[in-house]
């Protein structure tokens, strides 16, 4: 009986550093390697280049410790012994590395694609990844409970199934028992279409409610055309479209801190049923489903906060880079909600995408550059990058410059350094 084939992943060190070593044949060894050279795997003609793919493809996975490592397919490491023998450049199929380095899926809690232009990105990337090792040992369990769910959000998004639809309610700030509002934000798939679509209703009966300390901006919905309706029309149109949602499949419910929406959606004026509501990402999708996916929690474990202290809407659109305007209106805020996630859920791999967002920032002023064991990847974000204060001359002015630190006898490095 034929054995079954084995699938899996192989840490790059493993094969980079080890395989070539390990072959029985002398001979065999100087075209691995030559194959393997990080100048090679970056080139264009690599024979693991894919078409259409612009760089060297490689895998980051998580193990299930939490560490990260850089990864070959299996798949990759058969086409390259295969390709060597083919090209006449060994006189047989080199053997496989040894069963013991492979990394079945059982070992390993996410694996995404990464890619690499240059030799230099992939050498950036193999340093990054032992760096962030050492700083996430021993870290708060929370982080590491939201980065698992911050890289299944990724992979669930990448496959391009079911609904995803971001929410917000608005209520009366002297009553929150009181909605005003609800707003909307959808994206699904026919085939390799993305459909969007976005809505926003006002309670007619709550007009005249109007707040007072914070803003009301219910008049002001920038993505389309707001619709004024009774309660009982409002509490039929988010039912209906509740319902309609989760007959297409999986359905992900966005929230930015879910527990009051969520407290909105199963009061008496919205009613709406949602017996079965998943707060824990499978790491395989069914065919069905209702799960809660909350965008304070993924931009947390993206700027490496295991705290309670989560980030309002706004902060995190411009820590983004998203332009917003006219919060606190029910159908602008899911649009925010929904541009958020998108932001993160279609980036890279999150240890990738926090440094190439906020590059070297992980570091406290004035501690060494080697990380210490457990001192976390939390970014330090400036005071004028926290401070709502800036927000309207950041753009234009940046942060304040301390001339003082530099030399003022050399008035051009003054120049040149304050920008």
């Amino acid at each position: 009986m034929a054995s079954p084939v084995v699938t899996g992943y192989y840490r790059y060190t493993d094969i980079f550093f080890e395989w070539h070593q390990a072959l029985p044949n002398p001979e065999d060894r100087s075209p691995l390697k030559a194959l393997l050279a990080q100048d090679a795997l970056v080139h264009p003609d690599h024979p693991l280049r894919r078409e259409g793919v612009e760089g060297a493809e490689l895998y980051l996975g998580t193990l299930q410790n939490f560490e990260s490592r850089l990864l070959l397919s299996s798949a990759q490491v058969e086409y390259m012994r295969y390709w060597l023998h083919s090209m006449q450049l060994t006189k047989n199929p080199i053997p496989l590395p040894y069963s013991d380095c492979l990394l079945t899926e059982s070992s390993l809690r996410h694996v995404s694609p990464v890619h690499f232009k240059t030799r230099e990105e992939l050498r950036t990337a193999l340093k990054q990844v032992e760096k962030n090792n050492k700083r996430l040992k021993g870290v708060d369990p929370t982080l590491n409970a939201r980065r698992d769910i911050f890289e299944r959000v990724r992979s669930h998004w990448a496959q391009k199934q079911g609904t995803w639809c971001a929410l917000d309610f608005e209520a009366w700030d002297r009553d929150h028992t009181l909605i005003t509002e609800f707003g909307w934000s959808t994206v699904r798939w026919d085939s390799e279409s993305k459909i969007e679509e976005q809505g926003h209703l006002t309670v007619k009966e709550h007009r005249y409610y109007t707040n007072t300390f914070v803003q009301d901006n219910r008049e002001h919905f920038a993505f389309g055309t707001s619709e004024e309706v009774n309660k009982a029309t409002f509490k039929r149109r988010i039912q209906a479209l509740i319902e309609s949602l989760k007959s297409s499949g999986p359905l992900f419910l966005i929230f930015h801190d879910n527990n009051q929406d969520i407290k909105y959606l199963k009061s008496k004026d919205v009613d709406v049923q949602l017996p079965n509501l998943v707060f824990l990402l499978p790491d395989v999708l069914s065919k069905d489903g209702t799960f809660v996916v909350d965008t304070s929690d993924l931009f947390a474990a993206l700027e490496g906060d295991s705290g309670n202290n989560r980030r309002s809407l706004e902060r995190v659109c411009r820590h983004l880079q998203i332009p917003s305007s006219y919060l606190h209106n029910a159908g602008n805020d899911a649009h925010y909600t929904m541009l958020a996630l998108v932001s993160m859920a279609s980036g890279e791999h999150i240890d990738i995408q926090r440094e190439k967002r906020w590059p070297n920032r992980t570091l406290h002023a004035g501690t060494p550059s080697a990380p210490q064991t457990g001192a976390g990847v939390k970014v330090n974000f400036d005071e004028w990058e926290e401070d709502e204060d800036f927000s309207d001359q950041e753009g234009v002015c940046g942060p304040i410059v301390d001339l003082s630190q530099f030399n003022s006898g050399n008035d051009e490095e003054v120049d040149a350094r304050a920008g």
